[in-house]
């Protein structure tokens, strides 16, 4: 069953209301609002709209520049969130030190994100969305169930234990598929779907946003062996990141295809300061 014209009429009203929040200012909430508003407009257009005309690929074209400045600051306030997070921590003083240099940086992203941000982009990004809600012609799209199944389908489960790199691929992938599903009429079984989908994308999410801050840490603090701050903030990301695993071995979406594999050896790396780029764990069944 296709989408309906009201809500892609809804998407487009909601991506330009996002853009003249966003204008007027940058806060987390507006930031992170625009880029989800965004993420869906992308995925509405890419996934489900049959083609594409030149107004819609010259507004997506603007759009993604403008998200992905916005992503920049984006990434700065969940790492900032999840560090104030950990209360009992050592080496308060490097905590401090790492805060104030994510709240700078993140003040330098603000401020290159305000000013891509002109009148003229505003204007023309408006004028395009406008008339791209009037062409877009969604009555003869794709079931959007089918397309976010497709999607998750279209992600290749390796033989090895699950990498950092194939961990981002389902990441972006659950994420858009949540989003093309968000689509659907309304049913049992959508919203079942979308639920187990927004599951994932937390666990994925959080340990996303985790290992972005550990990267950040050892960037200004040294490596594990320079600062036991940084080697708690590995071994959360290393939590974050079998917590991850699970909740995609034990989901409906994927079941049967992930590799189950345990050993003490796969433990013993999860729990180690070292950093590494293929990381081992237990899974449940």
């Amino acid at each position: 069953m296709s989408i309906t014209s009201e809500r892609s009429q809804l998407v487009f009203r909601k991506a330009e209301h996002a853009l003249r929040k966003l204008s007027s200012g940058q806060d987390a909430e507006r930031v992170h609002r625009f880029r989800t508003t965004v993420r869906r407009l992308q995925t509405m257009l890419e996934e489900l709209s049959p083609e594409r005309d030149r107004n819609q690929k010259k507004l997506l074209k603007i759009l993604e520049r403008v998200r992905k400045r916005a992503g920049k600051v984006r990434d700065l306030d969940v790492q900032l969130t999840a560090l104030r997070s950990l209360k009992i921590l050592p080496e308060p003083r490097r905590k401090t030190r790492l805060t104030h240099g994510l709240i700078e940086l993140r003040l330098k992203h603000e401020n290159k994100l305000r000013k891509i941000l002109t009148r003229n982009v505003i204007r023309e990004v408006r004028k395009r969305l406008r008339r791209a809600s009037k062409e877009a012609g969604l009555e003869t799209s794709r079931d959007p169930l089918a397309i976010a199944r497709q999607m998750l389908a279209q992600v290749e489960f390796p033989a090895e234990p699950l990498t950092e790199d194939v961990m981002h691929q389902f990441r972006t992938a659950v994420k858009r598929a949540r989003y093309a599903a968000e689509f659907a009429p309304k049913s049992a079984e959508a919203s079942q779907f979308i639920a187990e989908l927004k599951r994932l994308q937390d666990a994925i999410g959080s340990w996303h946003d985790w290992l972005t801050l550990t990267h950040s840490a050892g960037t200004r603090l040294g490596d594990v062996s320079e600062s036991s701050l940084v080697a708690t903030l590995h071994n959360v990301t290393g939590s974050k990141f079998r917590h991850a695993v699970a909740a995609l071995s034990a989901s409906p979406a994927f079941k049967g295809v992930l590799r189950h594999t345990k050993s003490t050896e796969q433990s013993r790396r999860l729990n180690t300061h070292a950093p590494t780029r293929v990381v081992r764990t237990d899974v449940a069944a």
